[in-house]
């Protein structure tokens, strides 16, 4: 069974409508190397043929779009002796490549973001010109707890959402629902979650006669859009609704102080003591990297953004809390990771410095631009 499946659905004056399906349901569509491997190719024969107009990316299964990159491959790849200098270095690239080419494209592309959609999944969404969340999507970039950092262009992303709510979401892993993320800024339109059938009918029959193809999947999205819209009427957002709460907490001068305020707020909130917990449990080294990663890609292109994460990335898989926070949550799955520092007070700066160094004379996606 093939691992991506493809599809080309005609429509009625004579164009394409392509449709990339992540095949993994079992895994949740978790994005592996083959996946990768498959999907590029396949872009850039549809970029180039005139006849195709746009592309959906969506996710086998209701479960979810993708809940996260295979990174238990990653730790199979520590574990068992493999040349890791290889595999990490490739997975994290073709990701990252991947990820800019869809931020790039020059033909519309419909991220279906039904169901769980964490990690590679957020940057697969992220990268799509039209972001489509529904109202089972949930959305979370929870790199913290396993001794990673929000990668695949969060750096990016995150760093553009209002207030303070990226720097925390990244620390805490907060989970979002449609309504979140429509008013964050992470989605653009919110549809039922068994529309999508209805969604490639209404491109099918759509006319693409004229040059404006993103004006076209706009048009059917937002006709969509609000054939659903008040049934999302009533959704909480707990993001937005405590906007003014995580400012308040990261208003201090470090992360040690963010972290420490957070931790101590004294509440009976439900979303908070999650948000707490996580916390808590993350690694302290993914904890220094995500604030010292935002803060140094603030002003980055999107380019320098991949460049400086595929080398963090590469850096946590030979060094940094990766493998054991892979091996306790996703593989033994005892949920008791011993990593390296026990308390954020306790990690040494040089050990951060090492970590944030290229680990090469020259980043592989040096020729992104």
């Amino acid at each position: 069974m093939s691992s991506v499946v493809f599809n080309e659905h005609s429509t009625r004056d004579g164009h394409c409508v392509g449709e990339i399906r992540l095949n993994a349901e079992r895994s949740l569509n978790a994005l592996s190397l083959e996946m990768i491997e498959a999907i590029l190719p396949r872009l850039d024969v549809w970029e180039d043929d005139d006849s195709v107009v746009a592309i959906v990316l969506c996710g086998a299964g209701d479960k979810a779009f993708c809940a996260g990159g295979d990174v238990v491959a990653l730790y199979h790849s520590v574990a068992g002796h493999a040349d890791v200098k290889t595999f990490d270095e490739r997975y994290f690239a073709h990701e990252y490549r991947l990820d800019y080419r869809l931020h790039t494209y020059s033909k519309p592309i419909i991220g279906w973001g039904s169901g769980i959609v964490m990690g590679g999944g957020m940057g697969l969404l992220n990268a799509a010109s039209h972001r489509v969340v529904t109202e089972t999507s949930r959305l979370a970039m929870p790199e913290v707890t396993i001794g990673l950092y929000p990668d695949v262009g969060a750096s990016w992303f995150l760093n553009r959402l209002p207030g303070e709510a990226g720097r925390f979401l990244a620390l805490t892993g907060s989970p979002l629902n449609a309504r979140d993320a429509r008013r964050l800024g992470l989605a653009d339109r919110m549809l039922a979650s068994d529309q999508r059938a209805t969604l490639i009918k209404r491109l099918i029959d759509a006319s693409w006669r004229s040059r404006d193809a993103h004006g076209v999947v706009n048009r059917a999205l937002r006709e969509l859009e609000r054939e659903v819209v008040e049934a999302f009427s009533d959704m909480p957002m707990p993001v937005a609704e405590h906007a003014e709460l995580i400012d308040e907490l990261m208003d201090n001068d470090t992360v040690e102080q963010q972290v420490a305020a957070i931790l101590a707020r004294q509440s009976d909130d439900a979303w908070l003591t999650r948000a707490q917990q996580t916390l808590a449990h993350g690694s302290a080294v993914s904890i220094k990297l995500i604030d010292a990663q935002l803060t140094r890609t603030r002003y980055m292109s999107l380019a320098q953004v991949f460049r400086s994460e595929l080398a963090l990335s590469v850096q946590c898989c030979r060094q940094g809390d990766l493998a054991e926070g892979v091996r306790a949550l996703l593989v033994d799955k005892d949920r008791t990771p011993q990593f390296r520092y026990s308390r954020l007070a306790d990690v040494d700066p040089h050990f951060i410095d090492a970590m944030l160094a290229e680990p090469w004379a020259e980043n592989p996606l040096a020729d992104l631009n």
